[in-house]
């Protein structure tokens, strides 16, 4: 990213904060993928459990190397011997501490929209653990609602290859609104604000192309 760019990115990720904050979000600006990571990890107490979302965000950041550490109480879905085991983990995450994750889209009237295979992700960002971080790029920035919609769907067949899905998507790359056990786009939240629980929500802004 050359200055122009990155100047252009700082901008929106600091108007688009702006925007969250006004929605009762916990919204903070991290001047690049570095910041952000030391920011989630001062926020997480030593020892504290924690849950996260499929995020390769979370990787590129090297937040998901912290998490793993040891020194969390790290609730891993992704090592367990069956589908039911996984299904446990993904139960236990709702009680965790705090609930790690990625978005698929961040509107620029401060919603957050998601769209899940089994709802894990989508249902402990609404509700479940006590605090709920999450971490984007600014290319996770849409108009609306229904451009949100759109970018979870048009990046689908990438996630769904990336979690070894066998969808047709992950063939050609194209959605196909398969009629599959296996697809991932099940379950669409839409998190409007957060007057309810003020602050439970952080969500840091990195003005990077991040994830996908």
């Amino acid at each position: 990213m050359d200055a122009i760019a990155k100047w252009h990115a700082e901008c929106k990720a600091q108007e688009i904060v702006e925007i969250l904050k006004k929605k009762d979000f916990n919204a903070i600006y991290a001047q690049n993928s570095e910041a952000a990571k030391k920011i989630v990890m001062d926020m997480i107490p030593e020892g504290a459990s924690i849950a996260v979302g499929g995020s390769v965000t979370l990787s590129e950041t090297g937040i998901m190397s912290e998490i793993t550490s040891g020194k969390y109480k790290f609730i891993d879905r992704f090592n367990t011997p069956s589908f039911e085991d996984m299904l446990e983990k993904y139960r236990e995450g709702f009680f965790a501490d705090y609930f790690v994750t990625g978005t698929n889209a961040i509107t620029k009237t401060g919603e957050l929209v998601n769209t899940d295979c089994t709802g894990n992700r989508t249902g402990a960002i609404a509700f479940g653990p006590k605090r709920v971080i999450v971490v984007a790029g600014v290319n996770k920035i849409v108009d609306t609602v229904e451009d949100g919609i759109k970018r979870a769907k048009s990046i689908a067949p990438m996630n769904a290859k990336r979690i070894t899905h066998k969808t047709p998507c992950t063939i050609d790359g194209k959605c196909h609104e398969c009629h599959d056990t296996q697809t991932i786009c099940n379950i669409t939240n839409i998190i409007h604000n957060c007057y309810k629980f003020p602050g439970r929500i952080t969500v840091v802004i990195i003005p990077e192309i991040l994830g996908y």
